[in-house]
């Protein structure tokens, strides 16, 4: 009898070993996989931030202190930018302080310009370091006939952007804000899906409001939504939407001044979760121990399924 027990028991251990060797990789997997946010440092009174370390940094996951793994400021930078081509054609007069902008990009930062038409991003300029190239291809907007909806730009954008979540990519657009496929009302269906497909690359997006071509973008209510949803947005994805009012900004280059000064402040933070068999998406906020300073970042960042 006693040896019949002890053979049933060096049974059942051999299974249970079999099937705790089998888990492990599983597991180990789980436990390291490694997750990329974008954060960009900001200072009151919009002046040059200090330069943060890790130990000025408090993260949290869902609430929850979450050690990080790695920070480091930002160097290369893919910079997409995405000019609606229903915009009223005197955003043209832009283009100078556009221009400046593009040139006083650092060498690491590579731009794109693409045109947003018909639910697409269409190329007029790859990326490149030539700053003063990707300058040549903007353009006068061709009009009433690109009315539709610009978060399907967005999303065929975001999933065309070079580089990987463990670099810095950007998306700067320039539009009314203004779903004319879906009617915007009360607020773009897409708007969602953008975000998190923004959030799922850990892409920044970026947006300056201007109106377009259509009558219906000079309505004030209609106007004011389609600036909550960029401002929704940018907010989302870790960025901000600039506007004036409901009219057209006399000039971009406060914006994009500010816009250089974030761009020159990002820092990328790496952390360890587990997104589970299927992945999903986390509640995170990057706290600043710094006086007079604090942080922008995603309002969710995306766990990967583990491998």
């Amino acid at each position: 009898m006693s040896r019949r027990i002890r053979i049933g028991s060096l049974i059942f251990l051999s299974g249970a070993l079999a099937f705790a060797l089998a888990l492990s990789p599983a597991i180990a997997a789980a436990e390291t996989e490694s997750v990329t946010l974008t954060v960009t440092a900001v200072a009151k009174k919009d002046v040059n931030p200090p330069a943060v370390s890790r130990n000025d940094v408090q993260f949290f996951q869902n609430k929850e202190r979450t050690q990080i793994a790695d920070w480091r400021h930002g160097e290369r930078l893919y910079l997409a930018v995405l000019i609606d081509d229903s915009l009223n054609s005197t955003v043209a007069n832009q283009w100078r302080d556009l221009k400046d902008f593009f040139n006083a990009q650092p060498p690491t930062t590579y731009i794109s310009v693409f045109y947003a038409r018909n639910g697409s991003a269409m190329l007029a300029q790859d990326f490149t370091n030539d700053h003063a190239l990707a300058a040549k291809a903007l353009r006068l907007p061709i009009g009433p006939g690109a009315l539709t909806s610009p978060y399907f730009a967005v999303q065929d954008l975001t999933k065309r952007l070079p580089g990987t979540p463990r670099d810095r990519r950007s998306v700067l657009l320039i539009s009314s804000g203004i779903d004319y496929f879906h009617g915007n009302f009360p607020t773009s269906p897409d708007l969602d899906t953008t975000i998190e497909q923004a959030q799922k690359r850990n892409i920044n997006v970026w947006s300056i409001y201007y109106p377009d071509t259509s009558g219906r973008s000079r309505r004030f209510f209609l106007a004011t939504r389609a600036q909550s949803d960029l401002t929704r947005l940018a907010e989302g994805t870790g960025a901000e939407s600039y506007y004036l009012g409901t009219t057209a900004p006399v000039t971009f280059k406060p914006y994009l001044d500010k816009l250089a000064t974030h761009l020159r402040n990002q820092y990328l933070l790496t952390f360890k979760s587990s997104g589970g068999a299927k992945g999903r998406f986390a509640r995170v906020k990057v706290a600043a121990e710094l006086p007079n300073s604090k942080f922008m970042s995603a309002s969710e960042a995306y766990l990967p399924a583990a491998n």
